[in-house]
């Protein structure tokens, strides 16, 4: 089998009125003519099509265990119709993008991360951190994740739940 290669982007779109991050992989060097939804591409890397899936899941649970988390703080994030909310600013999804990029190229860094990742969507790493179960470059790994999901909105609206109909 040939591997391909594919461009994982990084761009915001818009669709009715409505912004959104977009991050994907395509084979068009030109993604924002490929898709009229999009408006501007913020990060583009030429990759192998299988490292490309592989980073593209990592960013997802990345930012699915960041979403988990402000929605268990209560905070108010919108889904768009595609992709990621805007509510996210760029500098958390330039760094989660370049991270999970950065990271493929060590083997063993890229395996210690994604496991640190996979116990971040059950508990705090800090917690882990501080209990000092981890040492070397896995603890350093740590801070770097938990930095990750670090990101909460300036402002104070938060979800607003409604008595129950029952009561």
């Amino acid at each position: 089998m040939v591997s391909r290669n594919l461009y994982l982007i990084l761009a915001s779109g818009e669709i009715n009125g409505i912004g959104f991050w977009l991050i994907d992989k395509t084979y068009n060097e030109f993604p924002a003519i490929e898709n009229k939804n999009l408006l501007e591409c913020h990060r583009k890397e030429l990759i192998a099509e299988e490292s490309a899936k592989d980073i593209l899941c990592a960013i997802n649970l990345n930012l699915h265990n960041l979403m988990n988390d402000l929605k268990k703080d209560g905070f108010n994030i919108e889904k768009p119709p595609k992709g990621i909310s805007f509510h996210l600013p760029l500098c958390v999804m330039e760094d989660i993008f370049d991270f999970w990029l950065e990271t493929y190229k060590n083997k063993i860094s890229w395996q210690t991360s994604l496991g640190l990742l996979k116990i971040k969507k059950r508990l705090s790493l800090a917690s882990i951190i501080k209990s000092k179960a981890i040492k070397s470059h896995v603890i350093d790994l740590a801070f770097i994740i938990e930095k990750l999901h670090n990101y909460r909105p300036s402002t104070q609206e938060k979800y607003k739940y409604k008595d129950p109909m029952w009561k």
